[in-house]
């Protein structure tokens, strides 16, 4: 039923020739990929692990972290409970179900077949991601451009068969699954041979991608970082080096707001690389001083990223997904608050007056411009906002609130 605050919203948006209806309409049809490694701290399931590599850590020991995949399941579907419209998932290799115990070269579709048939009854779709650190072969922080061969050629075999088990899963879902490809590789402090390393990287990533795969099912992306604990130095996979290897190989990039230097503006990158790329994946994060992966806020730089989605009609090339690890809080609660975040940064956009903005610019009528930019910052947004909760009927304020209250209550037993 709609509300007369929505009414009253609708009105005041359309004074702007702004239409509500087409932004909901529009929102409605954006799927985030929500990241499962939030909901156990970036552990998995293997039986087998390393150290961790590349600055991957969770941090606070909050209670009811999911230990099972049933258990990281069933958080799954409370949070998709409380979010509008429908998303899809991010998948780590390790985060395999199965009574086996295959090293990461041994990886199988049947491995994941629970979470195959988890996706259809649920109608979520799947991306995924090889997993190149928690493991005695990545405990030197080099994997696929480790000078060792055989290391290398571990790694190469592991990238293999997780784009054949990303085809599966597209295949089984019938839309293209995002295949991730981030190692940690770098060097504590200064090296000599950067050169080489880059070489060995961009040798073996051409020889992981050796067989084409239907781009319908399957669709790599390489994923870049300026640094991590223990690789301070020197990143093999930098931004300028992924930034021209997926321009060269036809591959999604990939943008992770973490990744990058503190000062450097990620939204102003959208549309500087999608000149050069086809399709974009993007990680949405919230560093502090560095890549801690925190849930993310509505806050300018999330604002400034939807914008450039909605204003560079970068939507319908760009992969949204989130990325980050918060064990000090309900880890169903930050799944739930980061994607309403980005959500409501994204319909923020959509209700903005944008030929009336680009028209001012376009005439240098920065006056203009600003005044409007500035004047829609009153704008009734949360009544609209609360209407497309309710028309995908999931709860909004105090209700949802206590829902996430109940849920954690009930898990924190695990410990």
């Amino acid at each position: 039923m709609t509300t007369k605050s929505y009414e009253m919203a609708r009105e005041a948006f359309a004074a702007w020739d702004v239409d509500t209806e087409a932004a909901l309409a529009t929102l409605a049809t954006i799927p985030i990929s929500v990241h499962c490694w939030q909901g156990d701290d970036v552990v998995g399931f293997e039986t087998r692990h390393g150290s961790s590599g590349g600055g991957i850590q969770a941090t606070g020991n909050h209670p009811g972290r999911a230990r099972t995949p049933d258990e990281l399941r069933a958080d799954l579907e409370f949070a998709y409970a409380k979010i509008p419209g429908r998303h899809r998932l991010n998948l780590h290799a390790c985060y395999m179900d199965t009574d086996e115990s295959p090293d990461r070269d041994e990886i199988e579709v049947k491995h994941f077949q629970p979470w195959i048939d988890w996706a259809g009854d649920q109608g979520v779709g799947l991306d995924f991601n090889p997993t190149f650190f928690a493991h005695q072969k990545a405990d030197d922080n080099l994997t696929l451009s480790h000078p060792d061969q055989g290391i290398r050629d571990f790694w190469i075999e592991h990238g293999k068969r997780s784009r054949e088990i990303a085809a599966a899963f597209g295949r089984a879902q019938g839309s293209a699954c995002v295949n991730n490809i981030w190692v940690p590789d770098g060097s504590k402090d200064n090296p000599v041979d950067r050169m080489g390393a880059r070489k060995r990287l961009e040798t073996s990533l051409d020889a992981m991608r050796a067989e084409t795969l239907n781009k319908a099912e399957m669709l790599d992306a390489v994923e870049s970082k300026l640094f991590g604990i223990g690789v301070e130095a020197m990143t093999v996979g930098s931004h300028e080096f992924y930034m021209g290897y997926a321009i060269r190989r036809d591959t999604l990039l990939c943008l992770d707001m973490g990744h990058f230097h503190p000062t450097e503006n990620i939204a102003d990158k959208l549309s500087a690389v999608a000149l050069s790329v086809d399709e974009i994946l993007l990680h949405v994060s919230r560093p502090m001083r560095w890549d801690s992966d925190h849930v993310i806020l509505l806050d300018d730089s999330i604002r400034a990223m939807a914008q450039e989605l909605v204003f560079g009609d970068l939507l319908g090339r760009t992969h949204i997904g989130l990325d980050f690890f918060d064990a000090t809080i309900s880890r169903t609660a930050a799944w739930v608050i980061g994607v309403r975040n980005m959500q409501k940064a994204l319909l923020e956009s959509l209700l903005m007056p944008q030929a009336r903005l680009k028209a001012a610019e376009t005439s240098l009528d920065f006056t203009t411009r600003l005044m409007l930019t500035e004047e829609m910052k009153d704008m009734p947004f949360g009544a609209v906002w609360a209407e497309f909760c309710d028309r995908m009927g999931v709860p909004s304020g105090a209700p949802l609130i206590s829902d996430l209250d109940a849920y954690q209550a009930s898990v924190a037993s695990r410990g």
